[in-house]
């Protein structure tokens, strides 16, 4: 084929849904893979993009096409069943492709920086062997780098971690020694650490996922918390590890990575790398390039990690798979969970999904057949599961947020030397500063929302915009003294230590969370048992191991009993079920106790006595019953602008582009969002619904390509959120 008749169709790092075409460079065209990256030009700029594909002919004529500038890469930057799953889901998500591929590589590329990895090294000259051959005078410091040294060569990073930096210059200026490249060095192999004795339902769950190691199988790993599903997943490794094969591993939260990362590589005998968004740009990279080059055959990491090339991948884990962490929120749309499925399918590898509070989705998958569901019913500690209350807030008023009975509680477990962690999903001190003369709030001016207070800093703050102000010394309004109405977690932790101050607390939220490092410090405190009091928002819910916490208290529980989305009741049963998992871990019993204004309230009633998979049952039917999610399929199409007035038009010219022929898919709306202003512009949506996804699928490839030609659609901000997990 002659150079000219290829074609290649290169996508770039923009929101537009195109592909441009270029003819290749001189002499190029025979090395052209779609997955490599190339330098272009793009209008009077240059522009790093990847080969989507490669064609023999385009739309337009020869002579409007120019020349592709450079093809970086030697080979593609992804393995095909890892590339074909992006091109997948871009389409499933109708997300423009190159955004897609961008995002799914370290900033580094994105850039057009080599893939190829390497590091600055220095070594003897031959001058410098010479020289110290005849055993010259050296300083302290220049003996010790010679020392370092010695027949090898050592990296630039390792001489200035030793603090020899100024001996090297020295050294170097005499001849004494030159620089190389060298390839990065591999991550370090773990010990190999011996587990401990399987239960026999453990046992029983690794059989009989290990049985399908080879090919595809989806299994839903349901298991109590405390039931021991890392060990599992261990083993499981163990075996694809002894083939010759790797595993990914996705976990939901940032915070798990570090705990679960030291736990494997000290079990593991082959390297382990962690890929979160929360890592400095370098070493993100360098552990892309050991996963992509086979050097850390394990990778644990958050949603972002299903996407990271892994030669002989042999098998899929995903942790806390209902987690709506793994849900992307805003930009490329797209859920980690669902989408490992669909790698393993396609990579023809086992997949297993494990929650203590499975989906409902996963749920109805096992119970269709096309998942396998496996139970790890007891905890592998000798304590049992915990014992469950709950306090009437109607007969026991609350002080700040903690009732007498949870007070004595707290006391009786501290006494005995056990752990209390408290759980509160709502951070600040107040979410409300009121005046009781006048009853003014103090409101957000961008959004439909009140300020938070946040009392040690004096400040009032949006948690939806991020809007701060200072507080008033009094009402705006008629000069009356404000009061700071509910409770938060600075309100608690100020409460906590007044009454308990000889135990020390250490608090967990997005306040004080915020440096690389800040959760570790946390956590580690209570591991090691400094800390006696936990308190902490949802990020405490997310899978942590602390085996000597033995109370549980549960505040604001009603938050969740009367929520407008039709998954509200689904994550509340999850959060309350996952932190009462916290107690009672390791060999001593546990307490949880739920405070609640409505202790009847069917949900809690109902996981107190069939627990989760009792609700589960429920919930489920109640969803069939109405017809939503898993018994329809949804896409909710989003917009926003600074008029409530152009949104709605939006919305509404864009249903009329609607094709006629629907096939029962039902559009409904327009209609506003809960919090219909936020950082000043306004929300509004349609949702569209259908029994069948092949069917919602064909309407939204249909309808957008009309949307996007609507030309009000250009001052706007609008997206499409295909099986969205927020419908509000």
């Amino acid at each position: 084929m002659r150079t000219d008749s290829i074609i290649l169709q290169v996508v770039l790092d923009t929101p537009l849904r195109r592909r441009f075409d270029y003819f290749p460079p001189a002499g190029g065209g025979a090395h052209a893979i779609p997955g490599q990256r190339v330098l272009v030009r793009l209008g009077k700029r240059r522009a790093v993009g990847v080969i989507a594909a490669i064609s023999d002919r385009s739309d337009l004529p020869a002579a409007r096409l120019k020349r592709a500038l450079e093809i970086i890469d030697a080979e593609p930057l992804w393995d095909p069943v890892t590339f074909a799953l992006l091109g997948w889901a871009a389409d499933y998500y109708h997300h423009p492709l190159g955004e897609v591929l961008f995002a799914a590589i370290p900033v580094a590329l994105r850039e057009g920086g080599s893939a190829q990895r390497s590091e600055l090294a220095w070594r003897l000259s031959g001058s410098g062997i010479e020289a110290l051959a005849s055993t010259p005078r050296l300083g302290i410091r220049q003996q010790q780098l010679i020392e370092l040294i010695g027949d090898d060569s050592i990296s630039n990073e390792a001489i200035s971690r030793a603090g020899l930096g100024a001996a090297l210059k020295a050294l170097a200026a005499r001849g004494w020694l030159e620089s190389l490249e060298r390839p990065e060095p591999a991550p370090r192999a773990g010990p190999g650490r011996a587990g401990p004795v399987l239960t026999r339902d453990q046992s029983a769950a690794c059989d009989a996922i290990a049985a399908a190691i080879g090919r595809y199988g989806a299994w839903l790993l349901h298991g109590v918390t405390g039931s021991g599903k890392t060990e599992v997943y261990m083993r499981l490794i163990e075996r694809v590890l002894a083939e010759g094969r790797g595993a990914l591993v996705l976990v939901p939260e940032i915070a798990l990575t570090p705990q679960l990362v030291a736990r494997f590589q000290e079990r593991l005998t082959v390297p382990v790398v962690s890929l979160h968004s929360s890592m400095a740009d370098g070493a993100r990279f360098a552990a892309w390039r050991a996963a992509a080059t086979g050097a850390a055959p394990v990778v644990i990491g958050t949603r972002s990690a299903i996407f990271t090339p892994m030669p002989a991948l042999g098998l899929v884990v995903v942790d806390e798979e209902h987690d709506p962490s793994y849900k992307q929120q805003d930009g490329f749309r797209y859920s980690a969970r669902d989408l490992a499925v669909l790698r393993a399918s396609r990579a023809g590898v086992a997949v297993v999904l494990g929650s203590a509070t499975p989906s409902l989705e996963s749920l109805a998958n096992a119970a269709a057949g096309r998942y396998t569901k496996l139970s790890l019913p007891e905890r592998t500690g000798r304590a049992g599961k915990p014992r469950v209350g709950v306090i009437d807030l109607r007969l026991h008023a609350a002080r700040d947020g903690l009732s007498q009975p949870a007070l004595a509680a707290i006391e009786r477990h501290l006494a005995a030397s056990g752990q209390v962690l408290v759980f509160l999903n709502r951070r600040g001190y107040a979410p409300t500063l009121f005046c009781p003369g006048c009853a003014w709030i103090a409101p957000c001016t961008a959004c439909d929302a009140r300020l938070t207070v946040h009392l040690r800093h004096a400040r009032l703050t949006c948690h939806h915009c991020g809007a701060e102000q200072a507080m008033p010394y009094g009402c705006p309004r008629c000069g009356n003294e404000l009061r700071p109405v509910g409770e938060g977690t600075e309100r608690i932790e100020a409460l906590l230590a007044q009454l308990f101050p000889s135990a020390p607390l250490v608090r967990v939220d997005r306040d004080v969370i915020r440096r690389r490092g800040d959760i570790e410090r946390a956590l580690n405190s209570v591991v090691d048992g400094h800390a006696r009091i936990l308190l902490g928002t949802q990020m405490l819910t997310k899978g942590h191991d602390f085996p000597d916490v033995t109370l549980v208290v549960v505040l604001a529980a009603d938050q969740g009993l009367f929520g407008a989305d039709f998954r509200a009741s689904e994550r509340l049963a999850q959060q309350i079920v996952q932190v009462a998992g916290r107690a009672g871990r390791g060999d001593r019993p546990g307490e949880v106790l739920i405070q609640s204004a409505y202790p009847e309230h069917p949900l809690l009633q109902c996981l107190i006595s069939e627990g989760y998979e009792g609700f589960a049952i429920r919930a489920l039917e109640e969803r069939r019953a109405a017809g939503w999610p898993p018994w329809s399929h949804l896409a909710l199409l989003r917009a926003d602008g600074p008029t409530r007035d152009e949104v709605h038009g939006f919305l509404r010219e864009a249903q009329a582009l609607a094709p006629e022929e629907r096939q029962r898919l039902r559009l409904l709306g327009p209609a506003p969002a809960s919090m219909e202003r936020r950082a000043g512009r306004y929300r509004a949506q349609l949702l569209l619904e259908s029994p069948a996804r092949a069917t919602l699928q064909r309407f939204l490839s249909e309808w957008l390509a009309r949307v996007e030609e609507l030309r009000i659609s250009r001052r706007l901000r609008w997206s499409v959120d295909v099986d969205p997990i927020e419908v509000d």
